[in-house]
């Protein structure tokens, strides 16, 4: 039995793959900024007779980020798929939204890296790190999101030759749209419906789950 973190894990992909590697028999970590949410996936998961703990944390402030990663006495995994999408051409950009991008997409990605990687390594243990399709190309009116997903694709390329020798490895998982409440907020993509479920995507990320470089949902 592994013990697995989760970032994003309150829903969509999050709580799927979090229900998924439950099922399994793992003890899952799910992390989040909203522990209403979290409890909700907790519920489910011990409902269904496996073990989840919530653990609040704020994935872009160091000292959050700290405190998270003190609560584990081992780590097998890390999966980083909390992520924020503003879209829209780049006039209407606000400094904050460049911001809410950078912040939640790199820096926490980086962060959550940065302090598990040493418990990892300790397991001979991996990283996931969930980047969209908009890290392999541009796409129109997703300038900034775009940036920061390329962001996420060069840190991950980058530890997986620096971390050659170690014994830790990292993976890139590409997936495209999904029927997830990531799109309430926006009208980028006009019928969510229409997009896969994350239910499908958490079980192919499961089945090749080996330590791979990449694991390709979409190209």
């Amino acid at each position: 039995m592994e013990t697995i973190a989760i970032t994003g894990a309150g829903s969509g992909l999050g709580r799927a793959l979090a229900r998924r590697y439950a099922d399994a028999g793992h003890t899952i970590f799910l992390i989040g900024r909203d522990e209403e949410k979290l409890l909700v996936v907790q519920k489910e998961i011990r409902d269904n007779g496996g073990f989840a703990e919530v653990l609040v944390c704020d994935i872009s402030e160091p000292a959050s980020v700290s405190v998270a990663i003190e609560q584990f006495e081992q780590l097998d995994l890390l999966i980083n798929n909390a992520g924020t999408g503003i879209f829209g051409p780049l006039s209407d950009y606000s400094p904050e939204d460049v911001d809410q991008l950078l912040e939640t997409n790199v820096k926490g990605t980086i962060l959550m890296t940065q302090y598990a990687a040493p418990l990892i390594e300790k397991k001979n243990g991996r990283i996931i790190n969930i980047i969209s399709t908009a890290g392999l190309r541009g796409k129109k009116n997703e300038s900034v999101y775009c940036a920061s997903k390329f962001a996420v694709k060069g840190f991950t390329e980058s530890l997986q030759k620096e971390w050659e020798d170690k014994n830790i490895s990292i993976t890139a998982a590409y997936i495209g749209g999904m029927n997830t409440p990531f799109w309430d907020k926006t009208d980028h993509v006009t019928n969510p419906e229409t997009l896969k479920g994350p239910e499908s995507v958490a079980e192919q990320i499961f089945n090749e789950d080996d330590g791979r470089i990449e694991i390709v949902i979409d190209r």
